[in-house]
């Protein structure tokens, strides 16, 4: 990281991002190209959660490449001045690469919709197994992150 003034190096406050920021852009190679989307996700032990339609371009992309990156931030404003080059924004933010995996079984599909509805403060909802069924759930174990915050 090239300033190292701004760098986060305490998982805890890492950690603490993630459990704060409302939305996770979720990057993928698919065929040489980037292609990237924000999620509402889930954090636990290490892992993101998401879930999805059971098709689309993100699904097939993680089908061809488990690789992804990640981005989120939390505690963002925009910070003004007289001088356009003095202005600049306060954040927390969290970036980082992982590798993707669904999860198939109906009771970890529960487990993980339990961890997303959680972070989006959602509360308890009780899935069927045909609701379980209607959704891929993707599971990201977090192999490398980096932090940084300003103001």
């Amino acid at each position: 990281m090239r300033r190292k003034d701004k760098e986060i190096t305490d998982r805890a406050e890492l950690e603490a991002i993630l459990r704060q920021a409302a939305v996770c852009r979720i990057a993928f190679v698919d065929e040489g190209v980037p292609y990237i989307v924000p999620l509402n996700y889930g954090f636990q032990d290490n892992c993101l959660y998401f879930h999805s339609a059971l098709q689309g371009h993100k699904i097939e992309a993680l089908r061809r490449n488990d690789l992804v990156c990640f981005a989120m931030e939390t505690d963002v404003e925009l910070v003004k001045s007289d001088s356009f080059c003095q202005w600049g924004t306060k954040y927390r933010s969290v970036i980082g690469h992982g590798k993707a995996a669904f999860i198939e079984t109906c009771q970890e599909k529960r487990e993980a919709l339990s961890i997303i509805l959680g972070h989006c403060q959602a509360g308890s909802v009780d899935c069927t197994s045909l609701d379980v069924d209607r959704v891929a759930i993707i599971k990201v174990e977090i192999q490398s992150m980096t932090g940084k915050k300003s103001g």
